[in-house]
Parts: C-alpha cells; structure tokens; sequence
C-alpha cells in the first residue's frame, strides 16, 4: 500500500521548525524549575536576571523565534528567506553556545534541549537557503 503524501509549503516548514524551537524553549525553561536552589534564587531576586534590562533583554531575544512563526507566513518571500537565514544563524550559535555554557550535572536536559535548538534552527537556515524559485513557463 502507497500511502498519499503532498508536498509541504515552504512556509509551513517554516512555521512548524519555529514553532518546535519555542516548545523547546518552554520546555526548558520548566524543567530548569526542577534545578536545586532555581526556585529561591527566582524568589529571592538572586538570579542570572536579576535587573530589569537583562529581563527585557532576553524577553526580546527569546520573543524572536516566536514571532518568527507569524512572520515566515506573511513576508515577501525573499525577506522571508533571508529574515529566516539571519535569524536561524543567530539562534544555532545562541542556543549552541548556552548549551555549553550549561554543561553541569543538573543542566545536562538543558545542553540536550539546547543542541536540540540549534539542530532544528540549522534546518530552517537549510530549508530557507534552499527556498524554491518560480518555474519559468
């Protein structure tokens, strides 16, 4: 038995890759909960951030890929490619680079999300390197 496949839009590639880095993200960041003395340095303000810049700062990085899953859909295509070739290069080498900032024994889920993260972002700079290119009739 065959079984019927289509073809996949490039934007919905697109979309998903972005979409499954963000479940990542989240999970991630749930799990660290789990790390001894997490939840009293969030408490106590003892923390990586423990200002209000460094907050926002990574509420902008990490806002990125989110955004991402909107904008793949509604760009022209060839900001999207490039948007997502820029943007994909950023977060495999972020991602990459925290995963081996976070090679600890309690932080070894983290690095596995992390190279995880960057797997995934290298296939979207892939995907969207490889955009397709109208047929000329």
């Amino acid at each position: 038995m065959i079984l019927e496949d289509y073809k996949i839009n490039i934007r919905i590639k697109l979309s998903a890759l972005w979409t499954s880095v963000m479940f990542l993200y989240l999970y991630g960041d749930y799990f660290e909960l789990y790390v001894p003395h997490k939840v009293e340095g969030l408490i106590s303000g003892l923390n990586m951030l423990n200002s209000p810049i460094k907050l926002l700062i990574v509420t902008i990085i990490l806002s990125v890929p989110a955004v991402m899953i909107f904008l793949s859909f509604i760009l022209r295509p060839g900001l999207a490619k490039w948007l997502n070739i820029g943007v994909g290069i950023f977060f495999t080498l972020f991602t990459f680079l925290v995963g081996l900032a976070s090679l600890t024994e309690w932080r070894t889920f983290y690095v596995y999300l992390s190279f995880l993260e960057s797997i995934l972002t290298a296939c979207i700079i892939c995907i969207a390197w490889n955009w397709p290119k109208l047929q000329d009739n």
